[in-house]
């Protein structure tokens, strides 16, 4: 029994790994997340380059969800030790500013080889999400991560990709966003089928100009102006 059990762990570690070394040459065909919405809000989709991705879209993601993307190694320990901390109560106060525990490698971590679960499965999908983590980190690098955030995450209802966003809410490629429609976009991933760029929601019109001037605060980084130019 335990030889059985120690084979199969094997397995998984090898096929996760070789996985991850796939995708980075290539994107993945489908996500548990992108799968879940075929059957209900249908799936918007169209990967694209790292050229193909505007320069502002790459930096407006950095500056709402991952200002120290650049520098950690795809955990933020601080802040997901606050996000474990019970909440006080409060009362009901603006909508809150994006990002969170969650760095941008976490996110694609999730995105690509979990699934976004609810309140409590959160605990339980920790470990296998520190495990890719780190993995995407070590194999993919920054520049990679990136690329593969800004093609899988959820933009809208059906929505995958900045690509299918810059598509769907302004109708021109991910390539040829402004500053400011970057902004919108980046502005309703806490929740995007919910919050829209356009029409625009109350909690995007409130969110995108602080995302915005996050942009100009961070473009003089020397880490994250050298990483968005990459070619």
């Amino acid at each position: 029994m335990i030889k059985k059990i120690r084979r199969v762990i094997w397995y998984l570690l090898f096929s996760s790994l070789l996985y991850v070394v796939v995708l980075f040459f290539v994107f993945p065909p489908i996500t548990i997340t992108q799968l879940t919405n075929v059957f209900g809000l249908g799936l918007k989709r169209d990967y694209v380059a790292w050229e193909d991705l505007s320069y502002n879209i790459k930096l407006a993601a950095i500056a709402s969800e991952d200002q120290a993307f650049p520098d950690h190694i795809g955990v933020d320990w601080e802040a997901m030790e606050r996000s474990f901390k019970p909440k006080k109560k409060k009362k009901k106060s603006r909508i809150p500013l994006g990002g969170g525990a969650s760095t941008i490698t976490q996110q694609v971590a999730k995105n690509v080889f979990l699934w976004q679960g609810g309140r409590y499965d959160k605990y339980i999908r920790k470990l296998p999400e520190f495990y890719f983590t780190f993995l995407i980190e070590l194999i993919w690098g920054k520049k990679r991560i990136l690329e593969m955030y800004l093609n899988v995450i959820e933009t809208g209802p059906g929505c995958f990709g900045m690509e299918a966003a810059a598509q769907h809410y302004f109708k021109k490629s991910a390539k040829n966003l402004s500053r400011s429609e970057a902004a919108m976009i980046i502005a309703s991933l806490p929740n995007p089928k919910k919050f829209k760029a356009r029409p625009m929601s109350r909690r995007v019109a409130w969110r995108y100009p602080q995302i915005l001037r996050e942009m100009n605060n961070l473009e003089g980084d020397e880490d994250v102006r050298n990483l968005i130019r990459k070619k």
